[in-house]
């Protein structure tokens, strides 16, 4: 009969350790239920800006997202080091203390924003500083699920309307078609093509934002990279926005009057993230081209020293009034006596007959 095999002591130890430390999310779970309690209307209106607003519809996605960047740093996890942490009462405190605000002085945009603070308090609360360091990407990242106010969303609309329209215009006119911009309004010959606060680009912006910031996240690319790729996301929105008017001015000017209406306002939002992510593959490629990874030297190894394996020599303590003790003689070697051995005969001189 085949014995089982034994496991290893080291392993085991490991195994309770980490299951010891995993242990302590468990009184987590009473923060957790709570926090849900309070923000159950809170997540109830998200969850109809999300299906009613096509700004925001990405938002379904966000916190999936989320969850799968926490498995993807999994690695960054140290089990041993989590310990909670004070500073996760401070951010839930924080968190509660901004959605009073926001309950009490009727501002509705504070109170979905003031998740991200609990959020964040409760991993400081259940792992401390090591389960932040795991977890602040996803954390961060759920922002991207939260509406814009109401004052943001204005004036971001307003200025990208005026930066549409005039690009827009310019573009036109640089490939030949005789467009004038009036306020939001661009006449080409005898079709306006009005650029409304939907046409803005507002929206483009938000979900190419989320887009990059996920490609920065997961990529793994020198830091510099993942600036330039995250900066350059509010360029190619605007980019891809001009790109959408104009080419609905040209079918305007080729007499394609209704399949320009519907590009402008249906097929156009599925191809705008295609383009907008075809520009960023090629900013990546550029990025290639333009800096090239050095490879680090490598150091040649040190050789490996050898430990002692005869056990160090203690020297006896002297105690106060006591005489040292005397030194022993050392036997020294004899020295042997050295035959001298005589020389041959043949060496001698020749005798005399």
């Amino acid at each position: 009969m085949a014995r089982r095999p034994r496991k290893d002591a080291m392993t085991t130890h490991t195994a309770s350790f980490q299951s010891r430390r995993l242990w302590l999310f468990v009184p987590l779970t009473i923060p957790v239920i709570c926090l849900f309690w309070v923000y159950w209307s809170t997540f109830a209106e998200l969850t109809y800006t999300w299906r009613s607003n096509d700004q925001y519809s990405h938002g379904f996605l966000v916190p999936l997202f989320a969850a799968f960047l926490l498995w993807h740093r999994r690695n960054q996890l140290d089990v041993a080091a989590l310990r909670p942490s004070i500073w996760g009462l401070v951010l839930l405190s924080l968190g509660l203390a901004i959605k009073l605000v926001g309950a009490y002085g009727y501002y509705v945009s504070l109170d979905p924003y003031s998740l991200i603070p609990c959020v964040a308090g409760l991993v400081l609360l259940g792992g401390g500083w090591a389960a932040w360091r795991w977890a602040w990407p996803a954390v961060c990242f759920l922002v991207f699920m939260l509406p814009l106010p109401y004052f943001a969303s204005v004036a971001m609309s307003s200025q990208l309307q005026w930066v549409a329209t005039i690009s827009s215009t310019f573009v036109m006119q640089t490939i030949g078609l005789p467009a004038l911009a009036e306020g939001n309004v661009i006449h080409l010959n005898e079709f306006p093509i009005n650029i409304v606060e939907a046409c803005s680009g507002l929206r483009m912006l938000v979900v190419f934002l989320a887009l990059s910031t996920a490609v920065v996240l997961v990529a793994e690319r020198h830091w510099i990279d993942r600036v330039i790729l995250l900066l350059s996301a509010i360029p190619i929105a605007i980019v891809t926005n001009v790109i959408r008017i104009t080419a609905t001015g040209v079918m305007y000017d080729l007499g394609y009057s209704e399949f320009a209406n519907q590009f402008f306002h249906d097929f156009a939002g599925w191809l705008m993230p295609l383009i907008a992510l075809g520009i960023l593959w090629a900013e990546v490629k550029l990025l290639d081209a333009l800096f090239i990874d050095t490879p680090r030297p490598v150091m040649p190894l040190r050789p490996a020293t050898v430990r002692r394996l005869v056990p160090r020599t203690t020297v006896p303590r002297r105690v106060r009034g006591q005489k040292p003790p005397a030194p022993q003689p050392t036997s020294t070697p004899v020295e042997q006596p050295t035959e001298v051995t005589p020389r041959s005969n043949a060496s001698a001189a020749p005798k005399r007959r």
